[in-house]
């Protein structure tokens, strides 16, 4: 595997971004890794090389970059208040334009097979693969526990289901059944909003976990839940990149 940390030019900003991907330089899949509202931190990184040991090119950006281009913070209360503070500062026009961004990156390196690109998310990173979704150049989008699809954004715009109708790709989206922040009428509110719009899409909610039940800290708790949601993200990936 090899790993790059490298920067990518968003109208005139540079976007921080750690680039993960099997070794060899015939062209694959790839997929950008869009962060929990702590930042790009180590478990990030986990996430990135995980997709990458998978087999595909994966790509981690910070979303931040404008704002809090270094932030890392900590699984405390005030690492997420200070995590809440950072989302709060960016909108959909900017997650639009990097995840955009992302995009013409991947397409332009010989590593990549061009147009086989989607998303995944966790937490508020969740939240941005929902709304960017509406993207040209994906082929699909994996949200993990995104609190604002069916609550408002930290930063007051609408909740992601505002979106839902110009959604271009198919979703494959997981929730936790005991998540302190999401909560089981949201939940079936975004089913409801999706299959309203005749959007391809899978809920997947495990009833005896939390939020970030996918996290490398919380995942020796949820061993089951984990290995079955990774099973899934890889049947999809290979279903909608090939």
């Amino acid at each position: 595997m090899q790993n790059t940390e490298l920067t990518i030019d968003v109208d005139g900003s540079s976007m921080p971004s750690y680039l993960a991907r099997p070794d060899g330089d015939d062209p694959k899949p790839a997929v950008i890794v869009l962060q929990e509202i702590f930042g790009v931190n180590n478990e990030v990184r986990r996430i990135a090389d995980l997709v990458a040991g998978a087999g595909y090119v994966a790509l981690a950006i910070n979303y931040y970059h404008r704002t809090h281009p270094q932030l890392n913070e900590p699984y405390t209360q005030e690492g997420l208040q200070n995590g809440f503070a950072a989302a709060g500062q960016v909108s959909r026009a900017t997650l639009r334009a990097d995840v955009s961004a992302a995009i013409a990156y991947l397409n332009s390196q010989p590593f990549v097979a061009k147009g086989k690109i989607a998303t995944i998310g966790f937490c508020f990173g969740g939240t941005v693969a929902y709304v960017t979704a509406t993207l040209p150049g994906l082929a699909a989008a994996i949200p993990f526990y995104g609190g604002s699809i069916a609550a408002g954004f930290p930063n007051g715009e609408p909740e992601g289901l505002a979106d839902t109708a110009d959604i271009k790709v198919p979703l494959l989206l997981f929730f936790g059944g005991k998540d302190d922040y999401i909560t089981a009428d949201q939940v079936a509110r975004i089913d409801e909003a999706l299959t309203k719009a005749g959007k391809e899409h899978e809920v997947v909610t495990y009833p005896n976990v939390g939020h970030a039940f996918f996290r490398e800290s919380s995942s020796a708790l949820n061993e089951h839940e984990v290995k079955d949601a990774w099973s899934r993200v890889q049947a999809f990936l290979a279903k909608h990149l090939g």
